[in-house]
């Protein structure tokens, strides 16, 4: 009996399946409909006028046969035949109730020319009333028939929408159209509309929400709050992570209003959700100082910071952007998103792309010499921590002597003010990247001490971009897609997090903050624990930890050990001298430097080594320099332990008489 029911339904399903019914044959059905309703519009009409069952129409015969054959070309001429049923809303009823009054009014012209005798007026309006209820009614009809054959062919899930705001209503609209969920409840925090219907769906507290789980077998909370802040996003996912169902998010305002995205377009739990906190309006006029109407240059401009950079600076009119990139397909790409960006904004900013790197001075000082430029924001750096530990040679040449060219370079051409953007790794490093960007520093910090110089140098020091290259939350998403498992290096390590654009945003206010060898330091807010922040995206995706007491759970998370160079957690600061700037989310330095003689002396050492490969010698050069730099007990770059360590020329064989210690 089952067998033969669901047949059945399966000949009903694909005869008015909404996709494979061709579209003719549903006007068709939709014209037939109307062709009855009309002519019963009519009689309706003369046995409410005269209160009779059989009303005599006999001398009006004529204005009965006219009224279909007027009404349904104008019905098409006003698209009611062109609407899909299943996505019919205010637009039908409205193209209804226009086509039915030009086709009254048609029908009624009718009657005065033809000089018809004794019609009654009325009838014409109660012909237009009962029509617009029939064949209003009739659709809505055939559309709840539809939807209930395909309900019964593919059953929905059942979803929750937690936010019964514009967004959530209008989420709720879509998933119904889109017929693949079934919205069973609306969470919301305002007591005013809680117990309230919205399309039919009850709104509850959020404390009903394990009673609504478990009774509707919901696998999925829809989390449609775009406006609110992101301390307030972040509790609420915080009092979710108890319930093993995944949570999903619509875009954000912003996205929304950019018209990047719309609400229909339900995405996993972006991290910034879980990590991101409320931020700082920007001050104008520090955002402005050192871009408005000036050339400015972006070095390593293909990179996470370094495009990030790039898209907030033509949004305050420079004059000039110049994007230096040793990558080319990087190169390409952001030139692309920019030309994109002015389109839209209308600008008029000159966009020169140069293919080059920070390594080679001359193609620096020719560019900067040939575009004039006023500003620079030195982005380009290696700051994988691991792959800088295996190439040293590579993360000493770029990361050092390519910060002290463009320096150099600067200084040559008067450029007015020079940013390093630096990382919390340069302080009290345990990796030569940390170790290079600390030295880097102190490059910029010894030029700064230089007299009768116009350029301003200032570093900013912030830790983790959220969505980097390189950056754990998209590796954690992918290996938790993939069914695990989730790799931790280690139980207690910490990190801070800032979002790419808010970290731009502080480093283009600070570079207006400098005075000449700042060190800046941006408010980080808190660490975060990296398990937590692996169990928290577990949980949110509706998945369990495996642990001792649920070996069977959905992910396990393995630990994987410290990395080499890597530490538990990072700092900000050398020592305890620091001062607030104006800005609330930007700290100023205090911290020792060198001579640029002494750096000069070392820098030059540190040549010779990378010249002829002398690991060894590097590290022990950068721990003179670098006074807090602990390295590895041993070396790990890849070509080191496949080189022969007696390479070396004889001056610098005996180190003991060609390094300079330095007294810091």
């Amino acid at each position: 009996m089952e067998h033969k029911y669901k047949k059945y339904m399966d000949l009903v399903h694909s005869a008015f399946d909404v996709h494979t019914t061709p579209r003719l044959v549903k006007r068709i059905i939709l014209i037939l409909v109307d062709l009855c309703i009309i002519p019963f519009s009519f009689w309706a009409a003369f046995a409410l006028r005269f209160g009779e069952a059989l009303p005599h129409m006999a001398a009006f015969w004529w204005i009965v046969v006219a009224a279909p054959l007027v009404s349904i070309p104008v019905f098409y001429a006003f698209g009611l035949y062109r609407s899909m049923l299943r996505y019919m809303g205010i637009q039908v009823g409205w193209a209804l109730v226009k086509g039915m009054a030009a086709s009254t009014l048609i029908l009624s012209a009718l009657v005065y020319f033809t000089q018809t005798q004794g019609f009654p007026r009325s009838v014409f309006i109660i012909y237009f009333s009962f029509g617009v209820l029939l064949m209003g009614g009739s659709r809505v009809l055939m559309r709840a028939y539809l939807m209930s054959i395909i309900r019964l062919h593919k059953p929905k899930e059942a979803v929750i929408i937690y936010g019964a705001g514009s967004a959530g209503v209008q989420l709720a609209t879509a998933l119904v159209n889109a017929n693949d969920s079934k919205v069973v409840a609306f969470i919301d925090d305002d007591r005013a509309i809680q117990g309230n219907l919205i399309h039919g769906i009850k709104v509850f507290n959020k404390d009903k929400l394990p009673v609504l789980l478990h009774k509707f077998k919901v696998k999925q909370i829809l989390l449609a709050m775009p406006s609110v802040p992101k301390s307030t996003r972040r509790k609420i996912l915080q009092s979710l992570e108890q319930f093993t169902v995944r949570v999903r998010t619509v875009p954000g305002m912003e996205d929304l209003v950019s018209g990047k995205s719309s609400v229909e377009e339900i995405q996993d739990v972006d991290v910034l959700d879980l990590l991101g906190r409320d931020s700082v309006p920007p001050d104008e006029s520090l955002l402005k100082a050192c871009i408005q109407n000036k050339v400015v240059m972006v070095t390593g401009a293909g990179g996470s910071i370094g495009s990030e950079l790039c898209r907030q600076i033509i949004k305050l009119n420079p004059a000039t952007l110049v994007l230096l990139e040793q990558s080319e397909y990087a190169l390409y790409q952001i030139e692309k998103d920019l030309r994109c960006q002015l389109e839209q904004q209308r600008s008029s900013v000159n966009l020169i792309s140069v293919l080059g790197s920070v390594q080679n001075k001359f193609r620096l000082s020719q560019t900067i010499k040939a575009c004039q430029v006023n500003t620079i924001y030195h982005a380009a750096a290696y700051k994988h921590v691991p792959l800088v530990e295996h190439n040293i040679i590579e993360g000493i040449r770029n990361n050092i002597f390519g910060t002290s060219y463009a320096a150099e370079a600067a200084l040559e051409n008067n450029v007015e003010t020079f940013i390093l953007i630096s990382t919390d790794k340069a302080v009290r490093p345990t990796n030569l990247m940390g170790a290079s960007k600390r030295f880097a520093e102190l490059i910029l910090q010894a030029y700064s001490k230089m007299e009768n110089i116009t350029t301003r140098f200032c570093m900013v020091r912030f830790g983790n971009v959220l969505g980097s290259s390189g950056s754990v939350v998209p590796l954690f998403r992918e290996q938790i897609l993939s069914g695990g498992p989730v790799t931790v290096t280690h139980p207690d390590i910490i990190r801070y997090f800032m979002t790419i654009p808010e970290a731009a945003q502080l480093v283009i206010q600070a570079s207006s903050l400098g005075q000449g060898g700042d060190v800046f330091v941006l408010d980080m807010g808190e660490p975060v624990k990296i398990l937590d922040l692996a169990h928290r995206m577990i949980r949110l995706m509706g998945m369990d930890v495996a642990d001792e007491q649920n070996v069977e759970a959905d992910i396990s998370i393995e630990f994987t050990g410290l990395r080499p160079g890597e530490k538990l957690y990072e700092e900000l600061l050398i020592g305890d001298n620091v001062v607030q700037t104006s800005h609330p989310r930007i700290q100023r330095a205090e911290e020792d430097c060198v001579s640029l003689k002494q750096i000069k002396e070392y820098m030059s050492l540190l040549d010779k080594a990378c010249s002829h490969y002398n690991c060894e010698l590097i590290i022990d050069l950068m721990t003179q320099v670098v006074l807090e730099y602990t390295p590895s007990k041993e070396i790990k770059d890849t070509l080191w332990f496949r080189t022969e360590h007696n390479l070396e020329p004889e001056e610098l064989k005996s180190r003991d008489d060609k390094v300079i210690k330095l007294k810091l």
